[in-house]
């Protein structure tokens, strides 16, 4: 098939033009059996949800089969309330739970040569390609893999190929991929197209999942008042779909600040983030806008825990974010296994920390803040912290509180937040 591109005016791309172009995505496709894989809850704003109903509802009406395995990577499986959101009257039965641990298959391995090559010689290891054997299952006719493109601190901007070697890939891919940006640098990333891991991902792809009935609906989205609009749909089955919508992505999801920022507020929306491993997006997503010696305090009324599964927040309480030099010391000792198997948890420590350029405060509800301060962070009380900030009362950017001015994200998930100056000198 044709790629099919859209972009929407003002008021975004209307359902009507989105229905239509999912069916024009499926003409002359003779499907019996179809896999969808979209992202789970904490890409709720991405439009997938809506996606993935429609599919679901055009395919069936057909008499086609569909199964829904959402691209959880380490995330814990959606509950059936989030599911119930996000994909609406699609019945709960019909998910299938990727086990990224135990239900994938290594189909490939990226070559350590190709590593040294594209890190400039900080990393050279080889990686193993594993992914959810039902990707590869000739069952299925159709595999459509669905997300938003959008900055992201590994990759740079998520989406396509991530959504496979990722979402549902496995634990060689996921750990050694994170620690790949972790060590190239996130600032030499963020917001950018070819990026080390990106060019792993693609490598990936073209060597060993090309031949696969695979269609990347991808979209581009902003929030207004709390609402996702869908500015851009991008759906296509190879490589040059995901290149246009990254064109769009880095003029819609990058917000340049003038100068650095030195105080920014971020309020985390306690049904979306409820640990540091996703509340950290409020650290990723503005450090290269806060000024030196500046300070982020991040509104966290919902986070309950550190990591997303046990292991994680074990590690995460038992190292901390220390920093990237300092995490790095700790990964590289002969005797801290834990972290050497666990690079992604790794990868994620050196993320969540400004790299002592600023001050990091978390105003927290549902987790202590003697635990908060224990893993690097400084601590508030949430309630307390409200009295002054509150995020009812602040608009989107630059505020006068008092007698300072602040800087207020009322979401973190969608966009970047640079200065001009530390993006042109990202990674090309």
């Amino acid at each position: 098939m044709r790629d099919i591109y859209k972009i929407g005016a003002n008021g975004g791309i209307q359902d009507r033009e989105l229905y239509e172009a999912l069916q024009q995505s499926l003409e002359g496709r003779d499907l019996k059996k179809v896999l969808i894989l979209p992202p789970d809850f904490t890409r709720f704003h991405s439009q997938a949800g809506l996606i993935t109903q429609m599919y679901y509802q055009m395919l069936t009406a057909c008499g086609v089969w569909v199964d829904i395995m959402p691209a959880l990577g380490t995330h814990e499986p959606m509950s059936q309330e989030q599911w119930g959101v996000m994909f609406g009257d699609i019945p709960y039965e019909r998910m299938i739970v990727h086990d990224w641990r135990n239900d994938i298959v290594k189909i490939g391995e990226v070559p350590a040569e190709y590593l040294k090559e594209i890190t400039e010689g900080l990393w050279d290891e080889g990686i193993s390609v594993e992914i959810n054997r039902r990707v590869l299952d000739d069952q299925y006719d159709l595999v459509i893999s669905v997300g938003q493109v959008v900055p992201h601190e590994v990759i740079g901007m998520a989406n396509h190929s991530k959504n496979l070697f990722v979402g549902v890939g496995g634990s060689d891919m996921i750990n050694k991929s994170h620690m790949v940006g972790a060590i190239y640098g996130m600032e030499r990333i963020m917001g950018q197209d070819h990026t080390p891991v990106r060019k792993i991902f693609d490598y990936s792809f073209e060597h060993f999942l090309k031949e696969r009935p695979i269609l990347f609906v991808l979209t581009v989205c902003t929030l207004h008042q709390e609402k996702s609009q869908l500015d851009g749909l991008f759906i296509g089955e190879g490589r040059t779909c995901l290149t246009e919508a990254i064109k769009l992505a880095q003029e819609t999801n990058v917000d340049y600040v003038d100068g650095g920022i030195q105080k920014c507020i971020v309020y985390l929306n306690p049904d979306e983030f409820k640990s540091t491993w996703l509340g950290n997006k409020a650290i990723y997503r503005t450090r290269m806008a806060i000024a030196d010696g500046g300070e982020l305090i991040v509104l966290a009324p919902g986070v309950t825990k550190f990591g997303e599964d046990k292991q994680c927040d074990a590690l995460i309480r038992k190292y901390g974010y220390r920093g990237r030099l300092r995490t790095l010391e700790a990964f590289y000792k002969p005797e801290n296994q834990d972290l050497r198997l666990n690079m992604g948890a790794a990868a994620h420590l050196i993320h969540g920390s400004s790299d002592g350029r600023f001050t990091i405060t978390y105003a927290v509800k549902g987790i202590s803040q003697g635990e908060i301060e224990g893993v690097g962070f400084r601590a508030a009380e949430y309630d307390q912290m409200v009295k002054k900030y509150d995020p009812k009362k602040l608009h989107y950017g630059f505020n006068t509180v008092g007698d300072e001015t602040v800087y207020f994200i009322p979401n973190p998930a969608v966009s970047l937040w640079v200065d001009q100056e530390r993006f042109r000198g990202g990674a090309q």
